[in-house]
């Protein structure tokens, strides 16, 4: 599982069949400080309601396409849950 934190949404005038309906966001990797690590990229949210702002967690590959409910979805990276409070670094 990785961070990152949404920073927009995409609007597609086509899709995948099987991808009608499921929201896809932009997210930005972030590393254990929060800072941008890496390029932007395409998520599905499969119903974690998250929006720009939002710190996810996510996962990549054939984690990805599981993380839908969609049988052979085809997916890179998929938003897994909603980071409530990041766990502050110093208070370790």
């Amino acid at each position: 599982m990785h961070l990152a934190k949404v920073i927009g949404t995409v609007v597609a005038t086509q899709k995948y069949g099987t991808l009608k309906g499921v929201k896809l966001l932009v997210i930005q990797p972030v590393n254990d400080r929060l800072k941008p690590k890496g390029e932007p990229l395409v998520a599905v949210d499969p119903n974690m309601q998250a929006g720009p702002g939002t710190l996810v967690s996510y996962v990549v590959g054939r984690e990805a396409m599981l993380a839908l409910p969609i049988p052979d979805a085809p997916v890179d990276a998929g938003i897994v849950g909603i980071v409530d409070e990041p766990l502050n670094r110093e208070e370790r």
